[in-house]
């Protein structure tokens, strides 16, 4: 028999750009229990794994459901710290004490908290199709390198980023490009054990709209996750 499908929340207690950021309210909830509820909600997923360095983030995550069977260490929570070996962490502290090691590894950061269950089965079942090694989710994006993004010299002096070839005349006419977001990640448990980042294998990816893929860094994000909530998804209550 296969092992299960995991889905693991990293939320570490330090933000400098949105203090108590992982537990900051949004439609009634902490962000945390958002992230939660789509992972329990969704179809291809087992098991909801919380790692965490925060006592009172882990305390939040229990009463929500999630598991929270370890803090992470310090030296893994820091600004600095690379979440792939956070990624390795948990995965590893799971498979460590279960009896059969995880099958799929799910990342569902808690700063995408207007995604739906549906968006982590997409991903799952993209994974499924056994052509990849991971799956990330991306949306379209406003701005394109081959159009309108530029970088600035020491002087001032503007450049596009990817100066366009020929043919290309305005945005319509550029080659389509995409925003990485945070809605979900899939990934092999042995390519996450061994490779050094996410674009070191063969990787899908899985669409969904702007307005589902809204990343909280600070206080403006927020506000509009809270607005778009308040427009276009109403709380959803739950027994607890």
């Amino acid at each position: 028999m296969t092992g299960p499908v995991i889905a693991f929340i990293f939320a570490r207690g330090g933000s400098k750009g949105l203090p108590g950021k992982n537990l900051a309210p949004l439609g009634g909830k902490p962000l945390i229990a958002h992230a939660i509820e789509a992972a329990q909600e969704a179809r291809t997923v087992d098991r909801v794994v919380m790692s965490t360095d925060d006592p009172e983030i882990a305390r939040v995550a229990g009463k929500w459901g999630a598991e929270v069977p370890f803090l992470r260490p310090a030296e893994l929570a820091r600004d600095d710290s690379p979440e792939w070996l956070a990624w390795r962490h948990a995965l590893d502290a799971v498979d460590e004490a279960a009896a059969k090691p995880t099958e799929i590894f799910v990342s569902v950061p808690p700063t995408a908290p207007l995604r739906l269950p549906g968006d982590i089965d997409a991903c799952v079942e993209r994974f499924r199709e056994g052509d990849v090694d991971v799956v990330l989710t991306a949306t379209a994006t406003a701005r394109n390198p081959y159009f309108n993004m530029v970088t600035l010299d020491a002087g001032g002096r503007a450049d596009l980023v990817i100066p366009p070839g020929d043919g290309i005349h305005n945005r319509q006419s550029a080659p389509a490009v995409y925003d990485l977001t945070t809605v979900c990640y899939v990934a092999r448990p042995d390519f996450l054990r061994t490779a050094d980042h996410l674009f070191a294998g063969r990787v899908g990816a899985v669409l969904v709209p702007r307005e589902r893929a809204v990343d909280i860094d600070d206080q403006l994000d927020l506000a509009i996750a809270r607005t778009l909530m308040d427009i276009d998804r109403p709380c959803r209550p739950r027994a607890r």
